[in-house]
């Protein structure tokens, strides 16, 4: 599990290797991410945007940008979470993914929130620091 909390949101992000939907012969490895998007702040947020920073193995960098997440914008109130599932497709059996989402306070001020660094690594694969 890995956290971070900026400006009253907490991001907890739980990796796991997909075996099943994996073809190691044929250098595809892919990876589930649960997200949970806490509101441990005042105010009601809106997630806007997400941005992903995908670094495989081989120092290959691929980046992605969009709206929203899993195609909502959700409207997250104080108290409250949003928790999605996505994936990542990857040529090597380990890589790192970071990022940061666009949030929108109530009074339509934009604000960005840091998705924690978190590593994608094989279960059999030695742990190696990207």
């Amino acid at each position: 599990m890995y956290r971070a909390t900026t400006n009253g949101i907490q991001i907890t992000v739980v990796p796991a290797f997909m075996a099943e939907q994996s073809a190691p012969q044929n250098g595809r490895y892919f990876w589930s991410y649960t997200i949970e998007i806490a509101n441990i702040g005042d105010e009601v947020v809106t997630l806007r945007s997400r941005y992903w920073k995908i670094t495989d193995g081989n120092g290959q960098v691929r980046e992605v940008r969009g709206e929203g997440v899993v195609g909502e914008q959700p409207v997250i109130a104080p108290g409250s979470s949003f928790t999605y599932t996505s994936g990542c497709p990857l040529e090597t059996p380990q890589g790192i993914m970071v990022g940061a989402y666009v949030m929108e306070g109530p009074m339509g001020e934009m604000f960005t929130v840091d998705i924690p660094a978190f590593s994608l690594d094989i279960p059999q694969a030695p742990r190696v620091l990207h």
